[in-house]
C-alpha cells in the first residue's frame, strides 16, 4: 500500500488530467441521460401489466389525453370555451356533450386529446396543458391527467433546491466538526467530481428511473462524505507525528485505502441487495448507487491526495479548535440506565417487528398524499368531487372477431362501477350502424346515401379484389361486408378514379375514412384488439380488485389469454412482487452485513448484536406509518430498509470497534470512551444523512420521493439514537459472551523473534520495533488486532501462560 500510495501521490498531475478528461465526457453526457417515469415498466415480464404495456406499445396508437374542468360557467360559455381550446397548438380533439358526464352544477368537464403519441414528447404535452391553463386563467380552471405527468419537470426544480440546501447543510456540519476551514473546499471538490462522474456515466446505462435520478446525488453526498473525512484526518494525524506533508499524505493514504474500503463494504452490500429485486427499479437504483460509491472511492483515493498535498499549508493556517462538545452527561445517562433501557428496547423492538408488518403499503401513487398539495393533486380532487372518480381500463383481446368483442363490451358494461365502454364493435358509423356491422350492398347504400347500382358494382369489385367470387355469381344482396372494410375499399377506389362522387359525398366519405383510420389505429392492431372501459372506484379498493376478477371471468369464456391493463392491475402486480422483494432484500442485506462484520471483528457475537440493533431501528422506523394511519409507498420501504441497514450500521461499527479496543479497561470505561470518541463521526455522518432525508421529504411534492426522504431521515435518526443509547448498554450486558466469542487468536510472538510479518489477532510481549497497522492492547504486552511487521525484543521469557490467559 505504501508503494501504491507513493505512486498515486507522485503521479497526481497525471491523475488530474485523467479526471479532467473524464469530467468533460460526463458533463456532456448528463443532458443525454434518459429518464423513465413509468414504474410499471420495471415490472417483471411475466406480469399481466407488463404484457399489456408491451402489446399496447407495439400494436396500438395511444394519444396523450388530459381532463380540463372549468367551474362556475354556463353551458353556452362552456361550448364557447371548447371552440377556443381547439385553437391551442397540440390539441387534437375535445369531447364535451350536453350530459351530466360533461356538464353538471355549473362545472364543465372537457376530455382533451392531444396530438402526441410518443412519451419522448412529454415537454410538448406539458406545454400544451400550460397553454390551456393560461388561456383559461380568468376562469376557475383545473387541469389533470393520469398519463401526462408533470412530475419530472417539477422534480427537476425541487431537486435544485434540495441539493442546494443539502450542500449548505454539509458545509455547515463540516465547518462545525472539521479541524480546518480549508478542508471543506477540498471535500466539496472531491464530492462534486464523484457526483458528476456518476451522473454522466448513467448515460451508459441506457436510461434510469426518475426515483434514482432524483435522489442519487443527495444519497451519494450523505453516504460517501465520510471517506473524504477519514483521509483528511489521517493526513492531519501523520503531520502531527512529525512527517513532512509529502510523506504524511503517502502514509495517510496507505492506511486510509484499507480503512475506507472496509467501511464502504456494508454500504455497498445494502445497495447491492436492491439489484436482486423482481421489480427492476431496484436493479436500477442499486447499480447507480453502487456506482456512486465506487466513484466516491476513486475520487478519494486518486484525486484527493493531490488536493490535500497542494492545500496543506492553507489547511494548517486555517486550523481551528474542535467545536464538537463533550458528551459526558450523555455518557453518564447511558451508563446509569443500562439496567432498564435494554429491556425496554427489547419490548419496543418486538412491537416494532409486529407493527411494521401491519403497516399499510400503497402500490398506486394517485392514492398518496404529500407534505403539501400540488396543482395536480388539487385538480384531481376538484374533478373527482364534481364528476366522480374515473379510471381507465384496457382489455386486450386477440384477433378481430367483432361479434365476440361486441358481446364482451356489452357484458362488461353491465358490471357495477363500469361507466363507459369503447371498442370498434360499439363505435357508430352512421345512422345507428356500427362500423363492425356486416352490410349488403343495399344496406350500405342506404347508410351512406349512395346510389344502389354503384354500390352493387363496388361490392362485386370488393369480392374480386378479395377472391370472394360469390359476390359475382350469386345474388349481391346475399354478400355482406364489414362496414369498416367497405369504407376503406370505397375510399381507395375513389383515389384510383374507379368511382366518382359528388363533392358533398366525397367530403363525407373522406371524413368518415379519416375518423375510421384514426379510431382503428387506437383500437386494433395486427394481432390484438383493444377495448377501453372506465370505472369509478378507488384503484386499490376491494371493489376494484373484485371488478378485475369479474372482467376476467367474462373475457376468459371467449379468450383465455385476454390481458387487462389498468392502475388496479398494476397495483396488484406491484403488490405481488413486493413480498418476494422484501424477503430477498431483508435476508441478503442481513447476511452480507453479518459476514462482513464477522470478519471485521473476528467475532461471532458482535455481528449479531450490531445487526439486531439496526434491524430494530428499521422496524421502529416503519412502525410510525402504522401508528399514524398513513399509507406508505412500497418502494420507500424497500429502498430505505436496504440503505438504513447498509449505511447506518457504520455508526454501530464505529462504537463497537472502539469498545473492543478499550474493553481491557473494563466494560463501563470502554463504553464511556467509545461513545466519546465515536460521537464526532456519528454526528457528522448521521446528521448529514438525517437532514438530507428530511429535506427530500419536506421539499419534494412527489409522493414517492417525499415518502422515501421522510422514511430515510426518520430511520437515520432512530439508528443514531439506538447506537448512542442501546448499543453501548448491550455491549456491557453481553461483555463476557463477547470476550469468549473472538476467534483467530492463533499467533504468539516470542521475545527475540526475527522480523515478524503476521495478520489477525496476535499476542505479543516485549518491545516492538517496526510497523503495526492495528491496535496494541497493553504496553507491549497484549493483543494486536491487524497487521504486524516488526521485531519483538525484551519482556517476559515465559509467554505461554500469559498468552493462554489472554486468549481465554
Amino acid at each position: 500500500m505504501l508503494k501504491v500510495s507513493e505512486f498515486i501521490v507522485n503521479k497526481r498531475k497525471a491523475f488530474y488530467m485523467i479526471f479532467v478528461i473524464a469530467l468533460a465526457f460526463c458533463i456532456a453526457w448528463i443532458p443525454k441521460v434518459k429518464v423513465n417515469n413509468n414504474i410499471a415498466s420495471y415490472l417483471p415480464s411475466t406480469t399481466e401489466t407488463k404484457k399489456g404495456l408491451n402489446i399496447m406499445e407495439e400494436e396500438f396508437v395511444t394519444y396523450a389525453a388530459t381532463k380540463v374542468m372549468v367551474s362556475n360557467i354556463t353551458y353556452d360559455t362552456a361550448v364557447e370555451l371548447k371552440e377556443k381550446m381547439l385553437t391551442v397548438e397540440g390539441v387534437k380533439d375535445i369531447v364535451f356533450d350536453n350530459d351530466r358526464e360533461h356538464y353538471k352544477s355549473s362545472n364543465a368537464l372537457y376530455e382533451v386529446s392531444l396530438d402526441y403519441t410518443d412519451e419522448s414528447m412529454l415537454d410538448k404535452e406539458l406545454d400544451t396543458c400550460d397553454a390551456i391553463r393560461e388561456m383559461l386563467s380568468e376562469y376557475d380552471v383545473y387541469v389533470y391527467s393520469d398519463t401526462i405527468d408533470d412530475m419530472p419537470r417539477v422534480l427537476n426544480e425541487q431537486m435544485k433546491v434540495i441539493i442546494s440546501l443539502a450542500v449548505l447543510t454539509v458545509v455547515a456540519v463540516l465547518l462545525f466538526t472539521s479541524r480546518s476551514f480549508m478542508e471543506v473546499p477540498v471535500y466539496l471538490v472531491v464530492f462534486g467530481t464523484a457526483a458528476l462522474l456518476n451522473m454522466g456515466t448513467n448515460y451508459l446505462m441506457g436510461e434510469i428511473s426518475f426515483i434514482t435520478k432524483s435522489i442519487a446525488v443527495c444519497l451519494q453526498l450523505a453516504l460517501a462524505i465520510d471517506y473524504s473525512i477519514i483521509l483528511s484526518h489521517r493526513f492531519t494525524e501523520e503531520k502531527e507525528n512529525g512527517l513532512d506533508k509529502h510523506d504524511a499524505i503517502v502514509e495517510a493514504l496507505s492506511k486510509a485505502i484499507v480503512e475506507i474500503s472496509s467501511s464502504s463494504l456494508t454500504t455497498v452490500s445494502g445497495l447491492a441487495a436492491l439489484i436482486v429485486m423482481q421489480l427492476q427499479i431496484g436493479k436500477d437504483m442499486g447499480l447507480v448507487m453502487c456506482k456512486a460509491i465506487l466513484f466516491s472511492l476513486i475520487c478519494v483515493f486518486f484525486l484527493m491526495p493531490g488536493l490535500l498535498l497542494g492545500a496543506s499549508d492553507l489547511i494548517d493556517k486555517t486550523a481551528h479548535r474542535s467545536f464538537v462538545p463533550k458528551i459526558t452527561l450523555w455518557c453518564n445517562m447511558v451508563l446509569k440506565t443500562r439496567h432498564i433501557v435494554p429491556f425496554v428496547f427489547a419490548v419496543v423492538a418486538i412491537a416494532g417487528a409486529v407493527f411494521s408488518n401491519m403497516t399499510a403499503y400503497s402500490f398506486d401513487v394517485t392514492d398518496l398524499g404529500t407534505t403539501r398539495p400540488t396543482y395536480g393533486s388539487i385538480s384531481q380532487e376538484k374533478i373527482n368531487e364534481a364528476f366522480g372518480m374515473s379510471h381507465q381500463m384496457a382489455v386486450v383481446v386477440p384477433g378481430r372477431e367483432y361479434d365476440i368483442q361486441g358481446a364482451i363490451l356489452s357484458k362488461i358494461s353491465e358490471l357495477d362501477h363500469i361507466t363507459s365502454a369503447t371498442g370498434l364493435a360499439n363505435t357508430e358509423a352512421k345512422n345507428g350502424v356500427m362500423i363492425t356491422d356486416r352490410l349488403n350492398a343495399r344496406e350500405f347504400a342506404e347508410m351512406m346515401e349512395m346510389d344502389y347500382s354503384s354500390c352493387k358494382v363496388l361490392y362485386r369489385a370488393y369480392g374480386v379484389d378479395n377472391e370472394q367470387y360469390g359476390a359475382i355469381f350469386n345474388d349481391i344482396n346475399d354478400y355482406r361486408v364489414c362496414v369498416i372494410d367497405m369504407i376503406k375499399f370505397v375510399h381507395d377506389q375513389m383515389d384510383y378514379g374507379v368511382i366518382n362522387l359528388d363533392e358533398d359525398d366525397e367530403q363525407e366519405l373522406n371524413d368518415n375514412y379519416n375518423d375510421l383510420l384514426e379510431g382503428q389505429a387506437q383500437l386494433e392492431g395486427d394481432n390484438w384488439s383493444r377495448l377501453v372501459f372506465t370505472y369509478d372506484v378507488p384503484v386499490e379498493s376491494e371493489e376494484a380488485y373484485r371488478l378485475i376478477e369479474q372482467v376476467h371471468e367474462i373475457t376468459d369464456k371467449y379468450y383465455p389469454d385476454t390481458i387487462v391493463a389498468c392502475n388496479t392491475v398494476n397495483a396488484r402486480d406491484l403488490k405481488g412482487s413486493f413480498g418476494v422483494d422484501n424477503l430477498k432484500i431483508s435476508i441478503l442485506t442481513a447476511l452480507a452485513v453479518l459476514i462482513i462484520l464477522m470478519f471485521t471483528f473476528s467475532s461471532v457475537s458482535l455481528p449479531v448484536i450490531l445487526v439486531a440493533t439496526i434491524q430494530s431501528s428499521i422496524w421502529i422506523n416503519f412502525t410510525v406509518p402504522y401508528l399514524t394511519g398513513e399509507a406508505l409507498y412500497f418502494i420507500a420501504y424497500l429502498i430505505v430498509s436496504s440503505i438504513q441497514m447498509g449505511a447506518t450500521i457504520d455508526y454501530a461499527i464505529v462504537v463497537t470497534n472502539r469498545y473492543v479496543q478499550l474493553r481491557e479497561d473494563g466494560p463501563l470505561n470502554a463504553a464511556r470512551e467509545s461513545l466519546e470518541q465515536a460521537f464526532p463521526t456519528i454526528l457528522t455522518s448521521g446528521f448529514i444523512l438525517c437532514v438530507i432525508g428530511m429535506l427530500i421529504g419536506v421539499v419534494s411534492t412527489e409522493p414517492i420521493i417525499s415518502g422515501l426522504g421522510i422514511c430515510l431521515g426518520r430511520g437515520t435518526f432512530v439508528s443514531i439514537m439506538l447506537v448512542m443509547i442501546v448499543l453501548p448498554q448491550l455491549l456491557i450486558m453481553f461483555d463476557k459472551i463477547i470476550g469468549k466469542s473472538f476467534f483467530d487468536i492463533s499467533s504468539r510472538i516470542k521475545v527475540g523473534s526475527p522480523l515478524v510479518n503476521k495478520k489477525g489477532i496476535i499476542y505479543a510481549n516485549g518491545r516492538i520495533n517496526g510497523y503495526v497497522c492495528g491496535y496494541i492492547d497493553g504496553e507491549f504486552n497484549g493483543l494486536i488486532r491487524g497487521d504486524i511487521n516488526a521485531r519483538v525484543k525484551g519482556g517476559s521469557e515465559d509467554l505461554e501462560d500469559e498468552s493462554e490467559k489472554t486468549a481465554e
